[in-house]
């Protein structure tokens, strides 16, 4: 097994500095130049899976910077990757940005604005604004918001790219879910994967390659590292199919409850919070055989094993920025892109006869090249551990995930903060380090994220006030938050009756459903979500 110093060293770092405003680091002052900016986001990376969140995966890289940086633990996303990456790169809702729900152009065979799958006229894309002002605009890994050339990372204003453009694939080779494989992009047209090698090394070094061939012309860069990991298929190299053996045999209702527990202890959940119930859907680990055990705790060692891969080339990266002079002058961002993943289209939907005919997950297998794994419903749980459910589900397991922001005009390093933060923050908190500008002249529509620079550099402790409004349908869920109040279905089918009241500053697990001992405030939100959904332009199914 590989041996490495433990992601919990810096756990203890964060624990004595606590949650004060008091700690200053050397990039908390401001540079004199506009800063390079390094976004790195994980693909369906669970909630407690770090180990500065407590996990015993061994993440020191990223663990790093949240020693020196700041750990949020409110950030919010969409349910599943392409709206998160839509509303990332635009500071506005899915459905205005195009982004409706996870790779469909279209609602029921209807062309309805929201639903075009990929990047809409509606909004400027990020990239774009920052390659106008002057930035070296990069992109590595997963795009997920187009697969034709017009809405390709080029069209969205990328200068070099090399990305995925659909939702996953094999990471050895260009094998989809789908029967037709994953499409490649590669600056301004069309390409091939490198078959045999593995994803996030392949990444990482385009993108060290691409920010290498400008890094002395005096312009800034954007660097959108977009991994696929640790999404499914759960796949490693060779040397790190057994980092992780026998870590899991306990099962997934102790690594929930471990987890849990954990998270407690690394301060990142307040230590009164409670578990949510268990999902009874889920089999109790006790019921399960010792075969059936033997291979479900092989899923959580490949993920585990993964995540951990993951860490090792962001450190590789980080490495690449110290040693050319040019971390220090780089905000950084590691974020997960939604919660933890539940989905298994090998054993279930309609890929499993495709993918069944050309994978092989066999124990011995299970993590090379051949085999298609997933971890499931079961695990996905135990990665959301302090929350209800996992990605797909609009409950805070499925739209609350990591992210770590560190470097140039971070302030207060070392900190953890629970100011409620979302994904549409990002556009705004670039632009305004970059020194550009969002149009204003009525072409596109303004955005809904705030720019989180002021909070990053100390001169105030939130971001939106009580009255801030945040609204998201996907796929048949929904859920309006307003301050501390949310309303959510589980669904699907989605119908308005359906919407259940939680205060998620007493109740982050929502557990407690208030909507009739608070009716009023039910009836407040509910109203609130019909006004937000004409404007944002929500259309559902059973509008047409």
């Amino acid at each position: 097994m590989r041996k490495r110093p433990n992601g919990l060293v810096l756990l203890v770092a964060l624990a004595v500095s606590g949650c004060s405003d008091r700690n200053e680091g050397p990039q908390a002052s401001s540079a004199v130049e506009r800063p390079n900016i390094l976004l790195i986001v994980a693909d369906d990376l669970g909630y407690a899976d770090l180990g500065v969140h407590g996990s015993a995966i061994q993440t020191p890289n990223i663990d790093g910077l949240a020693a020196v940086g700041r750990l949020f633990t409110h950030f919010h996303t969409a349910p599943t990757c392409a709206p998160t990456r839509a509303m990332l790169l635009s500071g506005n809702n899915n459905h205005v940005a195009g982004m409706a729900r996870q790779n469909a152009r279209s609602l029921a065979g209807h062309s309805v604005p929201g639903y075009e799958g990929s990047l809409s006229d509606r909004i400027a894309p990020l990239p774009r604004l920052l390659r106008d002002a002057g930035y070296h605009t990069y992109t590595v890994g997963k795009w997920d918001l187009g697969l034709t050339a017009d809405t390709s990372p080029h069209s969205a204003g990328f200068t070099r790219s090399f990305s995925m453009l659909e939702s996953a694939a094999s990471h050895f080779d260009d094998v989809g879910y789908l029967e037709g494989g994953s499409t490649y992009w590669e600056d301004s047209d069309f390409s091939e994967y490198p078959v045999g090698r593995y994803s996030t090394e392949v990444y990482t070094d385009r993108l060290i390659e691409f920010i290498d061939s400008n890094k002395d012309d005096g312009n800034p860069f954007f660097a959108y590292a977009a991994f696929t990991s640790p999404h499914w298929p759960l796949q490693v190299p060779d040397e790190y199919l057994d980092s992780y053996a026998g870590r899991y045999d306990d099962g997934y209702d102790a690594l929930r409850e471990t987890n849990f527990a954990a998270l407690k202890a690394a301060g990142i959940i307040p230590l009164e919070s409670s578990l949510p119930p268990r999902n009874e859907a889920v089999t109790p680990w006790e019921n399960l055989s010792s075969d059936e055990q033997r291979h479900e705790s092989r899923k959580m060692e490949l993920y585990a094993a993964m995540v951990d891969n993951l860490d090792d080339h962001i450190g590789r990266l980080l490495s690449y920025l110290k040693e050319q002079g040019l971390y220090e002058n780089t905000l950084i961002v590691f974020m997960s892109d939604n919660g933890a993943a539940a989905e298994d289209f090998y054993d279930f939907g309609p890929s499993t006869e495709y993918l069944r005919a050309n994978f092989n997950n066999d124990y011995e297998t299970m993590g090379t090249a051949v085999s298609f794994v997933s971890y499931g419903v079961p695990w996905a749980e135990a990665g959301s551990a302090p929350f209800m459910r996992h990605k797909g589900s609009t409950r805070q397991g499925g739209i609350v995930a990591p992210m770590i922001i560190a470097g140039t005009g971070v302030s207060n390093v070392g900190t953890v903060n629970s100011a409620y933060v979302t994904v549409m923050d990002l556009a705004p908190t670039f632009l305004e380090f970059a020194k550009a500008n969002y149009p204003d002249d009525g072409t596109v529509q303004s955005m809904l994220g705030k720019s989180i620079a002021g909070l990053l550099a100390g001169e105030t402790d939130t971001v939106h006030s009580k009255e801030y409004v945040t609204s998201l349908y996907h796929f048949g869920r929904a859920y309006l938050r307003q301050g501390d109040w949310k309303i959510s279905n589980l669904g699907p089918p989605f119908q308005e009756a359906d919407f259940e009241l939680f205060n998620i500053a007493s109740d982050p697990g929502e557990t407690n459903n208030l909507a009739k001992s608070h009716p009023a405030k039910y009836e407040e939100l509910v109203r609130l979500w019909k006004v937000k959904r004409r404007d944002l332009g929500i259309v559902l199914p059973q509008d047409l």
